[in-house]
């Protein structure tokens, strides 16, 4: 039971801070939590398909069709990400005007809410159906029987759902003048730390180099099954045994992001007056 619930945990832990902090940080977006759910739903559905259809998936490209499968979904979160991040660096200012005013319409929003549905759906898709292959696995060996297992799952995942509210409950108390780049940091971390996990599939699949493994191992210090470690890894990325080419992603997607936020944020034409937009999901 316990190794059960600390599996889900960890899976279900990923999933709701990444939800977590796209909530938060697109609190002032009317309809964005609509966009949101169907992203849930949608993640859910894929889940499903993805767990039924592992044995096809694993057996493609030489047996690491499923490590090449975990790297593409999150090569696409991180483009999906990243371009959240720098449309927020370009629109910050508006989404705080709108929390406190009403106005026209900024014609882009509606393209920033589907975003939030393909980040979340990956995000759900790839943590649910981890979660789904794991705890089948344990109900075809009957290990430890199927009651305590769904008793253990339970348990992970109201921890990890609990977590994940906790932290956006703690974001919602954030003074709106440093809220946007609160949660823009954060979305920064964990673009870098997907493409991290991103690079560690690759070189599973030996289609890159590692550079160096490990680089370095804090696993006797911080590891990874302790909460600490989990809620690191989930946030930034924290690898306690980090290959060389993952650091290479990581600080590739960092600063990359980082220079995009900054070229959208830098001064424009004409100011946009704050009593005169909203930004809204259709």
């Amino acid at each position: 039971m316990f190794g059960t619930a600390i599996i889900v945990f960890r899976e279900v832990l990923e999933a709701s801070l990444i939800i977590g902090i796209l909530a938060a940080a697109t609190r002032s977006v009317p309809n964005s939590k609509r966009w949101l759910s169907a992203g849930v739903l949608a993640g859910l559905a894929g889940s499903g398909l993805v767990a039924a259809f592992t044995d096809v998936i694993g057996s493609l490209a030489s047996g690491v069709g499923q490590e090449i499968f975990n790297a593409i979904v999150l090569g696409i979160a991180v483009l999906m990400l990243a371009w959240h991040n720098i449309w927020m660096s370009s629109h910050g200012a508006a989404l705080a005007a709108s929390a406190k005013s009403a106005g026209r319409n900024i014609t882009d929003g509606s393209s920033e809410c589907s975003i939030l549905l393909v980040i979340v759906g990956l995000a759900v898709l790839r943590e649910g159906s981890e979660t789904v292959l794991f705890l089948y696995g344990i109900a075809a060996s009957n290990d430890g029987g199927q009651s305590s297992m769904l008793l253990g799952g339970m348990v992970g995942m109201l921890a990890g759902i609990t977590v994940g509210y906790t932290l956006y409950a703690g974001l919602l108390r954030v003074p709106m003048r440093w809220f946007f780049a609160a949660t823009g940091i954060l979305v920064l971390l964990l673009a870098a730390g997907m493409a991290s996990q991103a690079a560690h599939f690759l070189i599973q699949a030996d289609l890159l180099p590692s550079l160096a493994a490990p680089l370095w191992d804090t696993s006797a210090v911080l590891p990874e099954n302790g909460l600490p470690g989990m809620l690191l890894h989930s946030l930034v990325g924290y690898d306690s045994r980090p290959a060389g080419m993952q650091i290479v992603f990581y600080l590739t997607a960092l600063v990359a992001i980082f220079i995009g936020m900054k070229w959208v944020a830098r001064p424009r034409q004409a100011p946009i007056k704050n009593n005169d937009i909203k930004i809204t999901c259709p």
